[in-house]
């Protein structure tokens, strides 16, 4: 089929067209989708020139971004299935109405996990308890998409990190709970872990039980059992190692630190705090040690400043502030 040209004023489409579009477009990336849907769609399709136009555009849209957005596809948790289909229908429809300029955009910010169904901001921590029994605990600036299921329990990491301490399914049918992430799955075996999405890079450690971990782009599956952690791409999982317990810290709300460059603990604060944290690199080699609270950056950076010898240079009434040496006066 041949793309139809819309980018012209003239062709501008209705939004009840764009809406039939959109829940075309929802209906056939359904796993349920049957050929029966598809014909009718090709039917509707062919019915009106607008429909050709708006569908042309659908087509585009997910030729685009690789698919239909994980966030227009994953119902939120809780939610009533009208309400949520509604939902995902008016957000699908308001991306066809963008038109494609302002796509690639708009994957930009949904990569960060904006537009998902649970969010937290700078600092903030939220538990979440989910139908089935499940505890989950976002970290600082995380977001996660749900989608419980007749098959499935899925959680996807969209951005940031929780913990999840799973939960028997209470279904007669038990159904398996899985985190996604942009690298793979994980899926939990009764089982107590974190994971964090990181730039390119998940990283899971396990407290109890274990998880089975399958890269997106085929790789070998890996068994993470408790005590051990890892970080996984796309194609494959990094040889397990011994859990360290910096690396669940959060979840106490503490920083930990050991031999620690300053950049990088200045990096971790700076996940916590609203505006600007940066370090000069005069004193980003300087080496670091100790438990910080890393929900109250006002009290790890007096901390740092009274340890070591750094001072902290604050504009913008704190809302921008830098690490930088100590002056000898």
């Amino acid at each position: 089929m041949q793309p139809v040209a819309f980018h012209t004023a003239a062709q501008a489409l209705d939004p009840h067209v764009l809406d039939a579009a959109a829940a075309w477009l929802v209906r056939l990336h359904d796993s349920a989708a049957t050929d029966d849907d598809r014909r009718a769609c090709e039917r509707w399709r062919q019915s009106d020139p607008a429909h050709a136009r708006a569908w042309a555009r659908a087509e585009a849209l997910v030729h685009k971004l690789g698919g239909l957005p994980p966030g227009l596809a994953l119902p939120a948790l809780g939610r009533p299935v009208r309400a949520t289909r509604r939902a995902t229908l008016a957000k699908t429809a308001a991306l066809l109405a963008l038109g494609p300029s302002l796509w690639l955009g708009w994957r930009a910010t949904d990569a960060q996990g904006w537009l998902a169904e649970h969010r937290t901001a700078n600092g903030e921590q939220r538990a979440l308890r989910l139908p089935d029994g499940t505890r989950v605990t976002l970290n600082t600036a995380s977001a996660l998409d749900l989608r419980f299921d007749a098959a499935q329990r899925l959680l996807w990491l969209r951005a940031g990190e929780m913990l999840v301490e799973t939960a028997p399914d209470p279904a007669a049918t038990p159904r398996p709970l899985r985190v996604a992430t942009r690298e793979g799955v994980a899926q939990a075996l009764g089982t107590r872990f974190t994971v964090r999405q990181d730039d390119g890079r998940t990283r899971i450690a396990v407290l109890e039980g274990a998880v089975r971990i399958v890269p997106a782009q085929g790789g070998e599956a890996v068994v993470l059992d408790a005590g051990r952690q890892t970080r996984f791409g796309a194609q494959q999982v990094d040889v397990p190692v011994a859990l360290d317990a910096a690396g669940t810290a959060w979840t106490r709300g503490m920083l930990l630190a050991d031999g620690m460059r300053l950049a990088d603990v200045v990096a971790e604060l700076a996940r916590y705090r609203p505006g600007v944290l940066r370090c000069d690199p005069a004193v980003a080699e300087l080496r670091v040690s100790g438990a910080f609270p890393a929900t109250d950056t006002d009290r790890a950076l007096g901390m740092l400043v009274s340890t070591y010898r750094v001072d902290a240079v604050m504009r913008l009434r704190g809302h921008w502030v830098t690490l930088v040496p100590r002056s000898d006066g």
